[in-house]
């Protein structure tokens, strides 16, 4: 097994400079996706307009569902597989930019997933508004060579255009939903719907010949709709859709409550995970709780919660009343990279830092994205850190041990500090409430979106899950766009979550 980012910087992806064979797998032309395009940001206006004049995924869904149940899909939304007790998934999250760095998490995913049952995307598919005509180069073609089924939940980017492309792709070729009737006049409906983005009439012209490259039947799969449920093998895989706002609508909350009672245990892919960046989102549920409470009910035997939407990798082991459910973050699988540096240090539901994990490791995201500010403002010699530095300053400012041992002691100097504090690099909790700045907030909602990079190291990831009757061991993989993690792709997180 290779080094992973824990053991050395090479392990890291850093110092290295050829270029895996991804670029192999990518069309001769590619878009570059930028997040800081006023053209992209108006194309994916609709999660603003919702949470100014209300959400709409709720009924939309319901439509979606009645639609699909109409066409013979199973009422109870659960997907029934043939898997042997003893069998492996994969589980992808956030891929869809099309860009070099969901490429570069190809080669090592085919390897690693080699012999596994089934993939399940987690979140955002596709970017930047779900269009169907994007299919092509973000979904079929990076796993044309990925031999088994690909099951889906969407994230809010696919809700973009609501949903017709997820639709059409994952359900059966679902046809539109037919037009509502056009809402009261001056009504906060009334003003979503003239300003609402909805797809180009003739969105989905290049599908059929985008199919053609995952074709064969052994990858073939329908699901019944934008939340299902998978029985494989001694586990039930239950998938929920949390629309444009990360919240779930009261039909599909009762729908989960429901399936969440079948014996046996469960993992839960959310597009809005639980536990990230040091907090709690435990997911409001229309009409009254919330997601984590389900979640955590004994009875219905939760093992882990795995949640994309944020692009990077996170596990906080939970105790919830005697018993420990892996909350996970597995957003790492294509977009543009959510640094890992702006998380305070942890201490939230009993997880300290001692049990705490994420990749990229808090001192490689902040040496990523020094880097990447220092070409993009053309103050390289003042931004640029290197993982050493880091890495130092990053402990300092948290008071914890280095996630990778340093080969040599580095000083933490004025300006090391100056860029850290600039970069919006998390500190101790005592001292977040005592120097509260804003630089963390708005790094991490109006700079990171902008982060898209096409030189390695990406520092994206993949979940692979080995299952069987006793236990699950869940694995995630890195992929930084280098030959060498590319051959041999290094275990970066590992843990074995008993079942019995």
């Amino acid at each position: 097994m290779s080094n992973s980012s824990r053991d050395t910087p090479e392990g890291a992806g850093w110092g290295s400079t050829e270029h895996g064979s991804y670029r192999e797998l990518m069309p001769q032309r590619t878009e570059k996706l930028s997040w800081l395009s006023p053209r992209t940001l108006w194309a994916a206006r609709n999660g603003v307009l919702a949470s100014w004049f209300g959400d709409p995924t709720g009924r939309t869904r319901a439509r979606w569902t009645a639609q699909r149940a109409a066409a013979g899909a199973p009422a109870d939304k659960v997907i029934r597989r043939a898997d042997p007790d003893r069998f492996s998934f994969l589980v992808i999250g956030d891929p869809g930019e099309g860009g070099d760095p969901q490429y570069a998490v190809v080669p090592g995913l085919l390897e690693a997933g080699r012999d596994t049952r089934f993939a399940v995307v987690a979140s955002d598919v596709i970017y930047p508004v779900g269009s169907a005509d994007d299919y092509g180069t973000k979904f079929f073609r990076p796993y044309r060579d990925y031999p088994a089924p690909i099951y889906a939940i969407p994230g809010n980017h696919d809700w973009y255009e609501d949903l017709g492309g997820f639709m059409r792709v994952f359900c059966g070729d679902a046809p539109p939903l037919p037009p509502e009737p056009a809402p009261r006049p001056l009504t906060p409906a009334w003003l979503r719907s003239l300003l609402w983005h909805r797809p180009r009439p003739d969105d989905g012209r290049r599908l059929d010949e985008a199919r053609r490259m995952r074709s064969a039947p052994a990858q073939q799969a329908v699901q019944p709709g934008p939340y299902w449920a998978v029985d494989a093998g001694p586990v039930r895989i239950v998938g929920i859709d949390t629309g444009l706002l990360g919240t779930v609508d009261a039909e599909q909350g009762a729908w989960l409550r429901e399936v969440s009672r079948a014996p046996g245990p469960k993992i839960l892919v959310t597009g809005s995970p639980l536990y990230v960046d040091g907090k709690h989102h435990p997911c409001p549920v229309e009409g009254g709780g919330t997601v984590d409470d389900i979640v955590r009910d004994p009875a219905h035997h939760y093992v882990a919660a795995i949640g994309g939407d944020i692009h990077n990798y996170q596990r906080y082991p939970v105790d919830v009343g005697g018993r420990t459910v892996q909350y996970v973050v597995a957003g790492g699988g294509g977009a543009f990279t959510h640094a890992t540096h702006t998380i305070p240090r942890v201490s939230v539901a009993g997880v300290t830092e001692r049990d705490f994990r994420c990749y990229p490791l808090r001192g490689d995201s902040l040496a990523f994205y020094s880097r990447l500010y220092g070409r993009r403002l053309r103050l390289r010699r003042l931004f640029t850190l290197t993982e050493a530095e880091a890495t130092a300053v990053v402990t300092e400012r948290l008071g914890i041990r280095p996630a990778r041992a340093p080969r040599t002691a580095v000083p933490v100097t004025r300006r090391t500090r100056l860029v850290a504090g600039l970069l919006g690099t998390g500190r101790r909790p005592d001292r977040e409430k005592r120097f509260r700045l804003p630089v963390r907030r708005i790094h991490t909602q109006l700079f990171s979106p902008g982060s898209a990079t096409y030189s390695p190291p990406f520092f994206k990831c993949f979940l692979r899950l080995d299952v069987t009757p006793e236990a699950v061991r869940l694995r995630c993989y890195a992929a930084t766009g280098n030959r060498e993690q590319e051959l041999d792709p290094p275990v970066e997180d590992e843990v074995t979550i008993p079942l019995v």
